[in-house]
């Protein structure tokens, strides 16, 4: 069985980094989504999916004991370096042996197959919000926009030990293998996925068709995707990828188109607005490239040629009034949106209950504690339900949040009622 790889990360619209990894390492592949803020994210997926590679390598276990001892080594690191206490990751791995592919899995990162058109998700999600679907307290509907939807029941480093799903599948020629984090699913249903993966025979193409719709939806999470296509052994070989776990790319989604001639820069930020058909080219050193530039001639005066300082005085005050008035519409219009949002956090070590999101722009932060409750987010972050409460836990509105800090602290009361 032959098989076709594409693969690639992206940090999304909304994230400061990127805390995804990726695995490509012939027959083995991987994605892991690290959490435990910025800094602790990165670490965990990266350090996981390193631990996996050194024991493949060195042909030391199965593929599930290689993932037991990658949860060890992000434990162990949490537990001695204070920078980043708390991270965990998930990882959905797939091992091809001929024709078949033995998945391990633990989070909600998930593994789909696609065979004759249909899709089919093969793992299963380790989150609250599933299990509550599993025994009937919410539908499935439900559980796509509920507040408890990012929280975790399963992850890597948040334990010594960790329980690890494991199975094998059968593969065909034909069929087709997506491994991806929830900054993908998250934002794109499954019908809009099976499309993109019907319609787009190669694989890369396929992923960044992948990435490019769910940073058009929003992007609110990094994003990763590793497709596999199985064909038989007369058609196309591997294609060959990097063996290193893949570290987060910084590149912005759908960058404007580079010039042919310097095919080795990624253009990132916003598209430049074209210019005026009737501006005047000039020469750039670089590349022989040229650019437009446009000269603002000033308007003739009464004094030989020279603008009445009136006329320029008042034009200056009309562009300043209506940039200013841009300006404030845009503040107010942030503000009303900030005003909307929701999420639970740690303020002074306690479980607490913000307006906004939990972010920053330029050292400001776009958020403002509503509620200080006397929950320790210590005690909190213990529940592995609850690892990810430094990065924000998002509720869609006020009462939403006020129901994820009493399941908080309900869960919090339990956990040490069962501790001896």
């Amino acid at each position: 069985m032959k098989v076709r790889v594409g693969a690639t990360t992206d940090i999304g619209q909304v994230r400061e980094g990127n805390e995804d990894s990726y695995l490509v390492l012939e027959p083995l592949y991987a994605v892991a989504d690290g959490m435990g803020g910025h800094r602790g994210g990165e670490v965990a997926s990266s350090l996981a999916l390193e631990t996996v590679q050194g024991m493949f390598e060195r042909q030391e276990g199965s593929l599930a004991e290689q993932v037991a001892e990658a949860n060890r080594a992000v434990f162990d690191r949490s537990q001695n370096d204070r920078s980043v206490s708390g991270m965990g990751t998930t990882l959905t791995a797939a091992q091809i042996d001929g024709n078949r592919v033995h998945l391990v899995h633990v989070g909600d990162s998930r593994a789909y197959l696609m065979r004759g058109g249909e899709l089919a998700q093969v793992t299963e999600d380790h989150t609250l919000v599933h299990r509550m679907v599993m025994e009937g307290e919410i539908t499935a509907e439900e559980a796509e926009t509920h507040p408890h939807r990012s929280i975790l029941t399963r992850a890597l480093g948040v334990d010594q030990t960790i329980q690890v799903d494991e199975g094998d599948i059968e593969v065909v020629p034909g069929d087709r293998l997506l491994l991806c984090t929830d900054g993908l699913t998250g934002m794109v249903p499954e019908g809009q996925i099976r499309g993109i993966l019907l319609e787009t025979v190669d694989p890369q193409e396929a992923v960044e068709k992948l990435i490019k719709v769910a940073n058009r939806a929003g992007g609110i999470d990094n994003i990763t995707a590793v497709i596999l296509d199985f064909e038989d052994d007369g058609g196309p070989g591997a294609t060959k990828e990097s063996a290193i776990p893949q570290q987060p790319t910084m590149e912005r989604p759908i960058p404007p188109a580079a010039p042919a001639n310097r095919s080795d820069i990624t253009i990132v930020g916003a598209p430049i607005p074209a210019p005026p058909p009737e501006a005047k080219a000039s020469s750039s050193p670089r590349g022989g490239q040229t650019y437009r530039t446009e000269r603002l001639t000033p308007e003739p005066g009464p004094q030989g040629g020279r603008p009445s300082s009136r006329h320029v005085g008042r034009k200056v005050g009309i562009w300043t009034g209506v940039t200013l008035a841009i300006v404030a519409l845009g503040l107010l219009g942030l503000r009303l949106y900030l005003d909307s949002q929701w999420f639970v956090g740690v303020s002074n070590g306690r479980v607490a209950i913000f307006r906004g999101v939990p972010a920053e722009v330029g050292g400001f932060e776009l958020h403002s504690v509503v509620v200080e409750t006397s929950i320790p987010a210590e005690r909190a972050e213990s529940i592995g339900f609850y690892r990810g409460l430094p990065d924000g836990i998002t509720a869609d509105d006020r009462a939403g949040a006020d129901a994820i800090v009493e399941s908080i602290r309900e869960d919090v009361a339990r956990f040490e009622q069962s501790t001896p």
